[in-house]
């Protein structure tokens, strides 16, 4: 039987098409990369403005406004500020992302057994991707500071240069609390975000291929499958845009000089629920949901 090791004994490295061995581990890190990377890299605009309307938003008020205001003032490098962190930071977060998540998966999975497994899926869903971000939050943690810190910096502040502004962080660590300084916002806003995508990814793909897609999911052509992926990755992504949202401003206001030296606690109460909950949501929405779905089609197909 399929599922069954070559021992003989259940095995949830057995349960799919191909076995979950390190070769598997290892493209599923590789998927991640290259989806997380690019991607996110790709829309360093619109995360440009996001960052800018969560820290300045009476300058920035909207996603084609602050645009205009960023190429106005700075050109068109303006709103590709950060590019480098943020492609170096996501493609490894990508890695550990996407493949510590199978690695937990399979663990968990076996840890519970067969009966247990089938009954608590959902549980291991969210505990394995919940482990595999809090390692992938590490690795992204001084990239996304800097990242933050090039995007929000008035120009002429701070430098854009990738390496510049590395090795800018460190100079000033004790006030910019470099280099994991944002991990626990980071956590925050990552750990939510992270089990609501692979929850309601994982949750919406078994509704189409139960639903809407009923014939066995090899029967449909792979661009049908891709497209299923999309948009089972879009819809979670809008619901973790929305989660995670709080913690994403918090992780934005801490580059702004002016709240320098200041808690995690006193930004929040500062800035209160609602503008953390609100200010930027629509373009992290639009952002988020693309991100999700795009990076779901690329690391299915890339493992």
């Amino acid at each position: 039987m399929s599922h069954l090791a070559p021992t003989g004994k259940w095995d949830a490295r057995y349960l799919g098409p191909v076995p979950h061995d390190s070769s598997y581990y290892a493209k599923c890190m590789l998927g991640g990369v290259l989806a997380c990377g690019i991607t996110h890299a790709g829309i360093t605009p619109l995360d440009v403005a996001k960052c800018n309307m969560q820290v300045n938003p009476a300058k920035y008020k909207g996603l084609t406004s602050g645009l205009a205001t960023l190429i106005r003032e700075e050109g068109q490098t303006g709103i590709w500020k950060g590019f480098g962190p943020t492609f170096v930071g996501y493609s490894l977060q990508g890695m550990f992302k996407y493949g510590l998540y199978e690695v937990f998966k399979d663990q968990y999975m076996n840890l519970a057994g067969e009966e247990l497994s089938n009954k608590y899926k959902p549980a291991i869903w969210l505990a394995g991707s919940a482990s595999a971000e809090v390692f992938a939050d590490i690795a992204l943690c001084p990239l996304e500071m800097t990242k933050v810190k090039i995007q929000t910096s008035p120009s002429g502040t701070f430098p854009t240069a990738f390496g510049a502004a590395l090795a800018e962080m460190s100079k000033t660590k004790a006030e910019t609390r470099y280099p994991f300084g944002s991990l626990v916002p980071l956590w925050s806003r990552q750990i939510p975000y992270t089990m609501a995508k692979f929850f309601f990814f994982e949750k919406i793909v078994q509704v189409f291929y139960t639903r809407v897609f009923t014939e066995p999911k090899e029967s449909y052509a792979k661009t049908t499958q891709l497209g299923i992926t999309f948009a089972s990755g879009y819809l979670a992504g809008v619901v973790c845009a929305i989660v995670s949202h709080p913690a994403d401003s918090v992780v934005s206001l801490m580059g702004k000089p002016a709240n320098k030296g200041k808690s995690i606690g006193t930004i929040a109460s500062e800035t209160g629920f609602a503008a953390l909950a609100t200010k930027g949501l629509g373009t992290r929405v639009l952002m988020i949901g693309t991100l999700t779905g795009t990076c779901a089609s690329y690391s299915v197909q890339n493992s």
